[in-house]
C-alpha cells in the first residue's frame, strides 16, 4: 500500500485503506446514502454491488473507516499518466468534517506515487456546490461532456470536467545544492 494511505487510526480520525471484495455490499450502501443529495434530479440508487465490482475491475476504492464502520470513499483509476477519481462520498453525519478533503488528499497521493501528472474528475452539473469545492482544492474546469441517456435524470444534466496538475515542476524537484549557486 502506498505511503500515507494508512495513517494510525485515532478514535475520531478514520484510517484510509483500499477496499477488498468483502467490502462490496457495504460500499454500495455507503455510496447510495452519500449520494442521496442527487435524488431531486436523478431517480434511484447511484450504484449496486455489481456496479461496485465493475469499478473494482478497472480501479480501486479508497475507504475511510473507523470503529463505527465505513465513513467515506473515493474511486481511483490509473489512465496512463493521468489519474481519474470519482464517487467521492462521505456518510451524511460526517459531511462537513474534512473527511472528503482527507480522501481527496489520499487519492492525490496514490496518483503521485503511481507517477501520474494530473488528476481528472467529472461532476454532475446539477450538483451546483461541487465546482467550488473542487476549485478550492486546486481543480480547474476543462470542459463538459453529455450525461448518459440511460441514467434517469429528472432535469437536464451534463458533466463538468475538471483537472488538477499534481506533477512537481522540474526545478522544484532539485535542492539548491544540486542546482548550484547562481552568480
Amino acid at each position: 500500500m502506498p505511503n500515507g494511505l494508512t495513517p494510525h487510526a485515532e478514535r475520531e480520525s478514520p484510517s484510509i485503506r483500499f477496499a477488498q471484495s468483502a467490502d462490496v455490499e457495504s460500499l454500495a450502501r455507503l455510496i447510495n446514502v452519500a449520494f442521496r443529495v442527487e435524488l431531486p434530479f436523478i431517480d434511484g440508487d447511484r450504484i449496486n454491488p455489481n456496479g461496485v465490482r465493475e469499478y473494482m475491475k478497472k480501479g480501486k476504492f479508497l475507504l475511510a473507516e473507523d470503529s463505527s464502520g465505513l465513513a467515506g470513499c473515493v474511486y481511483v483509476e490509473l489512465r496512463g499518466d493521468r489519474g481519474y477519481l470519482g464517487l467521492l462520498g462521505v456518510e451524511p453525519r460526517r459531511q462537513g468534517t474534512g473527511l472528503g478533503r482527507k480522501l481527496m488528499a489520499a487519492a492525490e497521493e496514490f496518483f503521485r506515487e503511481a507517477g501520474c501528472l494530473a488528476v481528472n474528475l467529472r461532476i454532475v452539473s446539477a450538483r451546483t456546490p461541487l465546482p467550488a469545492f473542487y476549485r478550492h482544492l486546486g481543480y480547474v474546469e476543462t470542459g463538459t461532456a453529455p450525461f448518459p441517456h440511460d441514467v434517469p435524470a429528472k432535469v437536464p444534466c451534463h458533466y463538468i470536467l475538471m483537472s488538477k496538475s499534481i506533477a512537481q515542476s522540474f526545478r522544484n524537484s532539485w535542492s539548491k545544492d544540486e542546482l548550484g549557486s547562481e552568480s
